[in-house]
């Protein structure tokens, strides 16, 4: 049996050794690569975040906001107050019977226009005309009794003055004389009651007007002044148009309604012309629980555009304001500190203007505090804005004389 001698042994610990360490060294290069690997990882990674944070932020900075703006100026413009009016009839009747019997006749259409004096209801006549008659003959008899106790007294005048009877007995025929004149004078107006009550039975209309609804319908047996009415009558020529104010302008509306009459204006629903009529009343009294003044209109009404129960944009014209800071209203937004308005500054960003309005005139709003004449302000694209946004001006409008707005 062969052994290894030495030499060979040591040749195997060189091995040995020699494996070991590349063993060593392979371990340390794999470590150098994977902490070199995850510095590159990283560092790609931060390069990318920075890429796509420039991106990012490119992409969610918004676009310029289209718009369209005005100029402010300074114009004379109508002083007016604006609300919402509520159209009220003239005159309203509601229509009883004052006796009781059978309606027997109905003259008209439900909801037609009549006339005053236009015959409307009829009831049975035959039980008025019989009290006519019974009243006639009571006051025929009556009249008879009279004359023959007036010839009575007239025979004793000369009887007494001859002493032929006594003084009683003349006294007692003068006495049954003028009882008998009462009763005639209380038959003729028994008479004329009963006359009376045969008119009653034809009911007219007592005004021009438009009829509502039937209520009470031919056959029916009626009362005198029984609820419901039998018709209700509506006088629309001419018109009311109620609406209130805020207590505020309520010296300026005495002021000028005490210089004369004050044009009032109302637009009914259906967007035609608006009526034009003068303002007639204003309540005696503030409405304490709204702060507000009741004031009311009369209007023609020829065309019969405005009907009674109907709403109406009402505009009550004060005077002529001269040389104000004047912007389109529908530059003019509501936030939770007031009103405001964009305006757009030489950098194309917008700002949010808090403002004082006053009264408005056809789509022109009077600026009292907050802007100056040459501002743009923004009147179209105001959804799409916030302080400091920046805006593309698409194209620009201006107040026309008559307050409307005309690009």
């Amino acid at each position: 049996m062969l052994l290894p001698d030495a030499g060979d042994r040591r040749l195997k610990r060189i091995d040995m050794g020699i494996t070991k360490t590349a063993a060593t060294s392979l371990r340390c290069n794999v470590r150098v690569s994977a902490g070199l690997g995850a510095l590159l990882t990283l560092v790609a990674a931060g390069f990318l975040l920075a890429c796509t944070d420039g991106k990012a932020t490119q992409t969610l900075a918004p676009p310029a906001a289209p718009v369209i703006v005005a100029s402010v100026e300074r114009k004379d413009v109508p002083q007016e107050l604006r609300a919402i009016g509520a159209v009220e009839a003239y005159s309203t009747v509601s229509v009883r019977t004052q006796v009781t019997g059978e309606l027997t006749d109905v003259h008209f259409r439900e909801g037609q226009a009549v006339r005053k004096g236009d015959l409307l209801f009829e009831l049975d006549k035959r039980q008025f005309q019989a009290a006519v008659r019974r009243a006639e003959g009571t006051l025929a008899r009556d009249q008879a009794e009279l004359a023959n106790a007036q010839a009575q007294q007239r025979r004793y005048d000369a009887l007494v003055k001859e002493g032929v009877i006594s003084r009683e007995q003349y006294d007692q025929i003068r006495t049954n004389a003028d009882a008998l004149e009462a009763a005639v004078r209380a038959d003729k107006g028994a008479l004329e009651d009963a006359k009376i009550q045969v008119t009653y039975s034809s009911i007219y209309s007592p005004i021009n007007g438009q009829l509502g609804n039937l209520v009470v319908h031919q056959g029916n047996m009626v009362k005198a002044n029984d609820n419901p009415a039998l018709v209700t009558i509506n006088q629309i020529e001419p018109i009311y148009v109620t609406f209130n104010v805020p207590e505020q302008f309520l010296a300026p509306v005495r002021r000028e309604s005490s210089r004369g009459k004050l044009r009032v204006a109302a637009q009914p629903p259906d967007g035609g012309p608006a009526a034009v009529g003068a303002l007639s009343f204003i309540d005696n009294a503030v409405d304490q629980s709204t702060g507000t003044i009741k004031l009311k209109a009369q209007f023609v009404n020829a065309d019969r555009r405005l009907w009674p129960g109907q709403f109406a944009n009402v505009t009550l014209r004060l005077g002529l304001q001269s040389n104000v800071i004047v912007v389109p209203s529908q530059a003019v937004q509501s936030g939770q500190a007031g009103t405001f308005v964009y305006v757009v500054k030489q950098d194309m960003t917008v700002d949010a203007r808090p403002i004082t309005t006053g009264l408005s005139s056809e789509g022109v709003s009077v600026v009292e505090k907050g802007l100056n004449a040459g501002e743009q302000v923004v009147v179209d694209g105001q959804l799409r804005l916030t302080p400091g946004a920046h805006v593309e001006v698409k194209s620009q409008v201006a107040s026309s004389p008559t307050g409307g707005a005309t690009q």
